[in-house]
């Protein structure tokens, strides 16, 4: 009952925090223009989006870690190893995708970090989470929960959880094109993770991890106030890169790697989507697709943007809730 009370309290500090902060944040990132120039392969209706306010990932990243602080000092949670690693990895990602917010706007273009630039400093930021992983007794295994499966994989679980991290981040930073599509759908996904998490007993720091993923959830809410359609700010990739990685990294920690699929199941269908994209074109010179991510076909097709983002909310939450019976109760 008192883990429970914990979580509602985080939950509700951080949606008033990202409240506030949104509403001091927004006008100054007004004021000084800090807005992402919208690609030119976009429809009509974006264009009606330009100039606003990007980097808006702050408005749940600040409360965040002040409801962290205020608990720590409130001694409502501990310091634990697996915490300190994932912490790590929320704000590593933050600070690359800031740096790459800041470059866009500094070159009025969407020429940021390039490709190359920024995988190197995603994958430099997860062998240091490997590393770290590793050095807490962690066993490189492939477990499966609900089958009892466990398969020992020695190297190549390295190789394994760079995957994971640099997939996830990326996951959600191609997600990030709808007014609320990817604040969403984290929300559902660090909801899930924080249930998940709550009954992992096994896992030390277990509670930790459990409450940063709902004060996540309300720092989100909060952000979606300012983030739904029309939206007034973006987050960029300062909030969806450290989004997608800091899911990534609770996925290995709690040991449920395989369950972020269907947990994130939008993410990894949008992913796909340009995967097939790209290597289609590369051998036909044809697409299958209108246009990717595959939100932007549907928009292609007559559907509306409120449409889209309610049925893809609806099938994240029911790949949440089928994750949520495996990862819980089975």
């Amino acid at each position: 009952m008192v883990l429970f009370q914990k979580a509602v309290l985080s939950v509700v500090a951080s949606f008033i925090l990202s409240i506030i902060l949104g509403m001091i944040l927004i006008p100054i990132l007004r004021k000084f223009k800090l807005s992402q120039t919208l690609s030119t392969y976009l429809n009509e209706t974006h264009k009606s989006k330009k100039g606003t306010p990007t980097m808006g990932g702050f408005i749940f990243i600040i409360p965040c870690i002040i409801t962290l602080l205020c608990l720590l000092i409130l001694h409502k949670i501990s310091v634990t190893y697996n915490f300190i690693i994932i912490l790590f990895t929320f704000l590593s990602y933050a600070l690359i995708g800031f740096i790459d917010d800041y470059l866009i706007i500094k070159r009025n273009n969407n020429a940021g970090l390039s490709e190359k630039a920024k995988l190197v400093l995603q994958i430099i930021v997860a062998l240091v989470f490997f590393f770290l992983f590793m050095k807490a007794g962690n066993e490189p295994l492939l477990w499966i929960h609900t089958l009892g499966f466990k398969l020992h994989i020695g190297f190549f679980y390295g190789l394994f959880i760079l995957f994971v991290l640099v997939a996830s981040s990326n996951a959600v930073n191609l997600t990030d094109g709808l007014d609320g599509l990817a604040g969403g759908l984290s929300l559902i996904a660090f909801l899930t993770f924080g249930i998940i998490s709550f009954s992992a007993g096994w896992l030390d720091g277990y509670e930790e991890i459990g409450l940063f993923c709902f004060i996540l959830v309300g720092s989100l809410l909060g952000f979606l106030v300012f983030n739904t359609n029309p939206a007034k700010v973006f987050m960029g990739d300062t909030g969806s890169l450290a989004l997608g990685a800091t899911l990534g990294s609770i996925a290995i920690i709690t040991r449920h790697e395989l369950l972020l699929i269907m947990i994130g199941i939008v993410f990894v269908i949008e992913t796909v989507s340009c995967l097939i994209q790209r290597f289609y074109y590369k051998l036909t010179k044809k697409r299958i697709f209108p246009m990717t991510p595959i939100h932007h076909s549907f928009e292609i097709w007559g559907w509306r943007e409120q449409d889209i983002i309610k049925l893809f909310w609806i099938i994240g939450f029911l790949g949440a809730s089928i994750s949520i019976i495996f990862g819980v109760f089975v």
